[in-house]
């Protein structure tokens, strides 16, 4: 057959340059292979406990650390005192003759290695940086928070640690982890038994900050001047030793988390005697702490279809003003968690209501949500904080499986997010408090009311991720926070229609890709730039275009689940993530991890050229007409326009004499001899090829350019002369050949007038300037003033205020 010709009608061009990335081991040229394989080259070898499926394997192993703990509150003093029996059971296939612990309050202390390597200037929002602090000057509040570390002996005062027959055990603290020496050698499968006392300073949080303590407020006309508690990291907790790593041993300075052991608790917690606390776990004695109204309401509030006040703003207003010397005892049991939390306060305002759900194993039919909170956070907590717990188990567990668990709880106080099993410490920046006039009415803003929602989803999440699928934090900060915004993410869309989520829609994180500040997601916690950025959003971002874009919901989603599934109550590594995603799936996605996880590369993909071109059919009448159309359309010069428009004559006008063939036809006249050769052409022709001569097809060539680095699909959109349009997908595998620059071919028997890269805003382009063919101008608002913040108190500016008496009535 011979080659039909193409004809090119239009064309637009672009030259850009691209930083090639450094290929593996070339010497010849700089071709680069984006789609890689990791096996074998970044992933660890798969094994008997870990397969190549992503799966635990048949001999995977975790060790198990239960606690049976008793702890005093002295309030006066802000003081904790509390001894532990811990009972440490080895799984591991390995001996052991020393076990760490983790003592996470010595990082408050003036030595440790947290205070001593805080530093000015670089490392974005961290722990490791002194806030207000310039190489000119120091804030208020930096030197405060200082001067308290400095002065008030914060960290663990280790007063004994003996073996179950009461001998004295060798201990030796570094930083914030304590090893103890074992007498005898821990074998596979035996247990020890170890008894440690204690006592620390609990610290102000809104002045040291850190992932917990207290927070006291102004006595007013209708409040006491109490306080709130937020207990955690508060007992010497045994450290991971994992198949992967040994002794999970490295310093806490304030970001990496805590990656720990499952086991049972049993807690028994000495407060004033009008406290309420809310715990990890199921309280074991309420007939003891709680009055037989408060155990009626409890029960009514199992089947409630609203939350329900277990301790009323009105009780809990009186409760502050009362005060007393005498104490109780909370006792408290969970099983099969990693941690242990609580919180007390004569302030709190307690309401619950009970959630639903398919049991599944020993998952519960039904979840206690429950929120604790002061007077002072009204209306906003009473309105939407449990209802929030109760959203979030319903999305995440639709997510990855039942909430595993008899209780969900919300505390308000002055830590702004913090999560551990069963409860969740929320408020202080992320909320804020509403606004009180003169007449006691009320407004809050739509920041704080979106900031209460989002801190709430996000750190109720917490407890499917990392609570209940434990991976490691300290050192893969996004396994946690990443999956867990992605999910959030979900839960807020859900939430309400337009919800203003900080995170998760791809073009919010165009502008992290681009910063200088990023580093790779797999970056060890502590070294993280901008964690916010790069724990947070950045793999969000990357799981909802996973999701949507590349995978689909359908496979994503039963990946996905899979993963939490396999997983929960188990310790898994990133690669176990990637593994399964690929596996379950079927999709191979070496190419993605590589982009969004391992680089500091973007999405920038460029049109820089569309070329139109239609089927020659060879046939003379046709084409040399088509031909003189064409040029017939071509723009006048300016030399003929102005002959034209002064009246100017041509010497062949007035001498017609010099008029002949050529002057009476074109170059597009139709000669004979055309005529005979496309005759012998069409007799030459298959069936099938004259066909295609005789159809309306027209070819598109489109050029592209991978302006960020990560080669990913090109979605586009056409639009035809007939106002239709058409959204067309490529699979990133278009890349595979070249990363940088490809040609793509799109045939339609429609005429296209314009194309759109990435119409949905999907891929988190960096620059849409380069996303249009024809190029568009691109739109920009000029201020001349400034207007109300977007942020601002819209229901102050509206004069929409309620009165603490109009809150919504609760069941009593």
């Amino acid at each position: 057959m011979r080659a039909l010709q193409l004809i090119a009608l239009a064309a637009v061009a672009a030259t850009f340059n691209v930083a090639a990335a450094q290929p593996v081991r070339q010497t010849v040229n700089d071709w680069q292979d984006a789609f890689r394989q990791l096996e074998g080259e970044d992933w660890p070898t798969p094994n008997r406990e870990r397969r190549a499926t992503g799966a635990p394997g048949p001999e995977y192993w975790q060790q198990q650390v239960d606690y049976d703990i008793r702890i005093h509150l002295d309030e006066r003093e802000k003081v904790l005192t509390g001894s532990a029996a811990i009972s440490y059971t080895n799984n591991a296939p390995d001996t052991l003759d020393f076990l760490w612990f983790q003592l996470d309050q010595n990082r408050f202390r003036p030595d440790s290695i947290s205070v001593m390597t805080e530093t000015i200037g670089g490392g974005g929002r961290s722990a490791g940086r002194v806030g207000g602090a310039t190489p000119d000057g120091i804030s208020s509040a930096a030197l405060r928070r200082r001067h308290r570390i400095e002065q008030d002996g914060y960290g663990y005062n280790i007063r004994s640690v003996t073996d179950a027959d009461g001998n004295a055990v060798s201990f030796t603290i570094v930083d914030t982890l304590m090893r103890v020496d074992l007498d005898d050698v821990l074998e596979t499968g035996d247990s020890v038994i170890l008894n440690v006392e204690w006592d620390y300073r609990l610290i102000e949080a809104s002045v040291v900050g850190g992932r917990a303590g207290w927070e006291c407020f102004e006595e007013t006309e209708t409040t006491g001047a109490d306080c709130i508690y937020q207990i955690a990291q508060w007992f010497p907790r045994a450290a991971a030793f994992s198949d992967y790593e040994g002794w999970h041993n490295k310093a806490f300075l304030g970001r990496g988390e805590f990656t720990l052991e499952f086991g049972d608790y049993d807690v028994a917690i000495t407060v004033p005697q009008d406290f309420l606390v809310a715990a990890t776990g199921e309280l074991q004695n309420p007939e003891d702490v709680l009055t037989q109204a408060q155990r009626d309401r409890i029960e009514q509030a199992r089947t409630a279809s609203d939350p329900v006040f277990i301790q009323t703003p009105a009780e809990a207003r009186a409760n502050e003003r009362r005060g007393t010397r005498s104490e109780a005892t909370w006792r408290f049991r969970a099983e099969n968690v990693r941690d242990f939390a609580w919180a007390g306060s004569r302030k709190f305002i307690w309401d619950a209501m009970g959630v639903s759900q398919e049991g599944e194993g020993e998952a519960p039919d039904t979840v206690m949500a429950m929120s604790f909170y002061p007077n002072e956070a009204e209306p906003l907590w009473s309105a939407f904080s449990t209802r929030a717990v109760a959203h979030t188990l319903e999305v995440y567990s639709d997510f990855s499986f039942p909430y595993p668990y008899p209780v969900a709880q919300s505390i308000a106080g002055a830590q702004g997010g913090m999560e551990y099993p069963m409860i969740t410490f929320n408020g202080g920046q992320f909320t804020g408090r509403p606004v009180v006039d003169e007449d006691g009415n009320l407004t809050y803003s739509r920041v704080q009311k979106r900031g209460l929602i989002g801190v709430i989803i996000h750190e109720i999440g917490h407890i499917y991720f990392p609570m209940t699928v434990n991976s490691d934090e300290r050192q893969w900060t996004w396994m946690d926070e990443g999956l867990n915004t992605f999910l959030q993410y979900q839960a807020e869309q859900q939430w309400e229609a337009g919800f203003p989520s900080r995170r998760g829609a791809p073009h919010l994180a165009a502008d992290y890709m681009t910063s200088t500040g990023q580093v790779p997601i797999m970056t060890q916690a502590d070294s993280v730039l901008e964690v916010g950025n790069n724990a947070y959003g950045k793999p969000a971002t990357a799981l909802v275009v996973l999701r949507e874009t590349i995978l689909g919901r359908e496979l994503f989603d039963e990946a996905f689940r899979t993963y939490a599934r396999r997983w929960r109550f188990k310790r898994p590594t990133p690669y176990d993530f990637f593994r399964t995603m690929e596996e379950v799936s079927g999709v191979d996605l070496d190419w993605f991890w590589r982009g969004w996880f391992y680089s500091t590369d973007h999405v920038d993909i460029s049109l820089d050229r569309v070329i139109e071109g239609t089927l020659d059919t060879g046939n003379p009448v046709i084409e040399n007409a088509r031909e003189r159309a064409e040029i017939t359309a071509e723009p006048e010069n300016l030399t003929r326009r102005r002959n034209r428009e002064a009246g100017m004559t041509t010497y062949a006008s007035e001498h017609p004499e010099v008029v002949e063939f050529y002057s009476a036809n074109d170059a597009q006249t139709v000669t004979a001899r055309q005529r005979e050769a496309y005759a012998t052409y069409r007799a030459d022709l298959e069936d099938w090829e004259a066909e295609l001569l005789t159809g309306n097809e027209r070819v598109y060539y489109l050029d592209f350019t991978n302006q960020g680095g990560v080669v990913m699909p090109i979605i586009l959109e056409f639009t035809f002369a007939n106002g239709s349009t058409e959204i067309v997908r490529i699979p990133a595998e278009v890349w595979r050949y070249d990363p940088r620059h490809v040609t793509w071919t799109y045939l339609t028997s429609r005429e296209v007038v314009s194309v759109e890269l990435d119409p949905l805003l999907e891929t988190a382009d960096a620059d849409r300037s380069d996303n249009y063919f024809p190029p568009r101008i691109e739109p920009t608002r000029l201020e001349l003033y400034r207007a109300t913040p977007q942020g601002s108190n819209m229901m102050a500016d509206q004069d929409q205020r309620v009165t603490r008496d109009s809150i919504r009535a609760r069941p009593e």
